[in-house]
Formats: C-alpha cells, sequence, structure tokens
C-alpha cells in the first residue's frame, strides 16, 4: 500500500526537496503551493496525509487546518518556524496531529509521518475493537501490556511495536517494507534479517502450536489472524 502525502509548502526549493525524498522513500506526492490548492486537492479525497505549512502566501495554514477539520480527519503535521510556541500550541488546539520545525530533516519528517499513520491505522483498528480485543488477544496500550488469553506476554519494545502494526492491519498483508519503517524506523536493507528475528520471536511467545496466527505472505510481508474469538 503506496501512501498518499499532499506536501502544502509555498517555498518551492523545499518542497521539491521534500516532494522528491518523499518520493525516493515511498510514497504518492502530491504538491501545492498555497492553502487554497491544498483544500482543492484535499478535497478529491486521493490524501492520505498532510504536510502542512503554517505560513502560506494567501491563507494561514492554522486557517487551512481549521477548514481540514470542518470536512475530515485526514492527519496533519504543521511545518512550523523553528521556536514559535504559540503556533504549536495553537496548532495542537485545532487539530494537528504533529509538527516538525523548520528547516526540517527529511529523515524525521518521515519518521513522523510513519508514526502518525501507524497511530490513525491503530485507531481505526481500536473504533471497530474498543475495548483491545482481537480475538485471544488483549492489548493495554496505555501501558504497552500485551496478555494472550488474559496471561501476560513477556515482549520486547521492538515487539510489540510489530505486533501493534500488524494488530492495526489485522487480517490485511503489510509489507515487509512498511513494517520495518513503521515498526523499527528504518528502512528494508539487502540481507537484513531483523524484522525476520523480530517475527520469530512473536510467533514463539504467540505460540508455537498456531504458527498460522502471523501469516507469511511470500514475497510481499506479513498478516495478523485474529484467533479465538469469542
Amino acid at each position: 500500500m503506496q501512501n498518499r502525502v499532499l506536501l502544502v509548502e509555498d517555498d518551492d526549493e523545499l518542497r521539491m526537496l521534500l516532494a522528491r525524498y518523499l518520493g525516493g522513500q515511498g510514497f504518492e506526492v502530491r504538491e501545492a503551493a498555497t492553502g487554497g490548492d491544498g483544500l482543492a486537492l484535499a478535497a478529491e479525497g486521493l490524501t492520505d496525509i498532510v504536510v502542512l505549512d503554517i505560513m502560506l502566501p494567501d491563507v494561514s495554514g492554522l486557517e487551512v487546518l481549521r477548514k481540514l477539520r470542518g470536512r475530515n480527519h485526514l492527519p496533519v503535521i504543521l511545518l512550523t518556524a523553528r521556536g514559535d510556541e504559540t503556533d504549536r500550541i495553537v496548532g495542537f488546539e485545532v487539530g494537528a496531529d504533529d509538527y516538525i520545525p523548520k528547516p526540517c530533516n527529511p529523515r524525521e519528517l518521515v519518521a513522523r509521518i510513519h508514526a502518525v499513520l501507524r497511530r490513525v491505522a491503530w485507531d481505526h483498528q481500536a473504533e471497530a475493537s474498543p475495548d483491545g480485543v482481537f480475538g485471544d488477544l488483549r492489548v493495554e496500550q496505555d501501558q504497552r501490556r500485551v496478555f494472550l488469553r488474559e496471561q501476560p506476554l513477556d515482549l520486547t519494545a521492538t515487539e510489540y511495536e510489530v505486533l501493534q502494526v500488524l494488530l492495526a492491519h489485522a487480517g490485511s498483508a503489510v509489507r515487509k517494507t512498511d513494517l520495518m519503517q513503521w515498526a523499527l524506523g528504518r528502512r528494508l536493507a539487502a540481507h537484513d534479517r531483523t524484522l525476520d528475528m523480530h517475527i520469530s520471536n512473536l510467533r514463539r511467545k504467540l505460540g508455537p502450536e498456531d504458527p498460522s496466527r502471523i501469516e507469511t505472505i511470500r514475497g510481499l510481508g506479513y498478516s495478523y489472524r485474529i484467533t479465538g474469538v469469542r
């Protein structure tokens, strides 16, 4: 699944730099140089997340954010002037999901995008399972604890993150490249078996008698199958 980013930034050089970098990281990027154009593109419904500069030539980014929140719940990351705490506070009050100060490191922006998208995916899954129950698995997200048939699982921090991503997309395939980015925060390199090791450990802890709980999708990635539905 290729995530679609709407980048609203009036600085042409910065916008093109970020667009190239995001495209190289596997994102589908649409660009806008004004708030009006950004709102028009967002209204087309072809966007998964908005990266929005606060300082725009026609209308402020905060006003764009207010209008977006009046229409939908698209996740939004604000680009703010370094040290401008007021804009950040107001942005969160209006409904921003995160912010990053300018000039921003493209790698940090990618990490923030993945974190917000993962949180949104988890929230969507939680709406379908508001008590955090996924069959015979129960998750206490605030405490970062997981219970299998009410017995606590001893998971490492990384194993928890991998499982969280899989649960957020339960029943659907998650590409190894996406899982690596969202859970471990880095790109999947050739011959890197780190993710496979974490999956193997998760399978063992979730019950070796049920290896299909985390299914390998050959040539793509992994999928979590909810079992023990009560």
